[in-house]
């Protein structure tokens, strides 16, 4: 059995704001929305969460109750970071306002996002094709906000680690107070391993804490990931979307039989259904089962028997049907499905 890291179970305190643990949720576009937060936070153990990533320029006009994105419960605001994506560091700052007016934990700046409609805008990943900017935008959101504040970025790119530590020192000087950093180029869609050595890179170039990032599926992953990096923390991503009772197993050593699968299934329908309407929950739900169909040995199949339908009706009928009996498991995720 594998002994998770000390300090991955200890508090950590970053902008002036203690975090019970040092296992996060990661900032993810499109599945970190407030009812895939809810169903992780119903099992625990998560020591800080982030949201799915929001437009900075739309940010401050945003109603919370019914936005898909700029939504939370009362319950999570002390603990919820705000992921944020904008080109121009005027309307990062006026997004970082509005976080900081809604009392919510702190500020995310997303730099790692690689996704082509985002890159296009000249937000994201391709804010790091020029340095000053990215370095501006960090230091106009600090500017406007007394929140945490954390940037998540990728190695750049070009596969060089010189490249991230020079960008990790320049977030430093601009008034970051902790980095998540995901090891990999810009253009790499998950198709190749992240480079775990240049986690260590980033970590020694800087005083801040920094919170590693990528492929981290199982306890002994996050043992190695904090002993060959010295990470101060690791953010959970894929992974946690596939398992949303991880973070109880990790910190936890809780255990789940494989009654877990459609319990976790229903409930995540139920808590769609209560946050969204009938076919945006629709899409998420489908979107949620693609990496949730990783746990299972046949996982493609598995995927296409819970997805097939278009309502939320017929896909707990699809639930009810694939899990009649209990499933193969995978004795690690699919990713030939996570990389979705």
């Amino acid at each position: 059995m594998t002994t998770i890291p000390e300090t991955i179970k200890t508090p950590i305190t970053i902008g002036g704001k203690e975090i019970p643990n040092r296992l996060f949720l990661a900032p993810l576009a499109g599945l970190g929305h407030v009812a895939m937060r809810q169903i992780i936070d119903e099992f625990g153990s998560c020591g800080l969460f982030f949201s799915e990533m929001c437009s900075a320029r739309a940010l401050p006009g945003e109603n919370r109750l019914i936005s898909p994105m700029f939504r939370w419960r009362d319950q999570e605001a002390k603990r919820l970071v705000m992921q944020i994506v904008g080109a121009a560091p005027l309307d990062m700052a006026l997004a970082a306002e509005r976080i900081e007016q809604e009392g919510l934990f702190g500020v995310d700046i997303n730099f790692g996002c690689s996704v082509a409609g985002i890159c296009k805008k000249e937000s994201g990943a391709a804010v790091l094709r020029d340095p000053d900017r990215a370095e501006a935008i960090v230091r106009e959101v600090r500017n406007a906000t007394t929140l945490p504040l954390f940037v998540k970025y990728r190695t750049g790119w070009t596969d060089d680690p010189v490249f991230a530590a020079d960008m990790a020192r320049r977030f430093e000087d601009a008034g970051a107070d902790a980095l998540v950093f995901h090891p990999r180029v810009s253009p790499d869609r998950r198709s190749r391993p992240p480079k775990w050595q240049h986690i260590k890179a980033v970590k020694e170039s800087v005083a801040i804490p920094v919170f590693g990032n990528g492929n981290v599926f199982t306890p002994a992953d996050l043992a190695r990931m904090v002993d060959t990096t010295g990470c101060d923390g690791v953010s959970l991503g894929r992974i946690a979307i596939a398992r949303p009772f991880v973070f109880a197993e990790m910190l936890e050593g809780k255990t789940f039989g494989p009654e877990i699968y459609p319990q976790v299934a229903l409930r995540f329908l139920d808590l769609v259904e209560e946050a969204f309407d009938a076919g945006y929950a629709v899409r998420l739900f489908k979107k949620f089962v693609l990496y949730f169909a990783a746990n299972f040995k046949f996982g493609h199949p598995v995927f296409k028997q819970l997805a097939y339908a278009d309502t939320l009706d017929g896909l707990r009928e699809n639930v009810h049907q694939t899990f009649a009996e209990p499933l193969d498991l995978a004795s690690t995720p699919n990713l030939n499905l996570f990389t979705g």
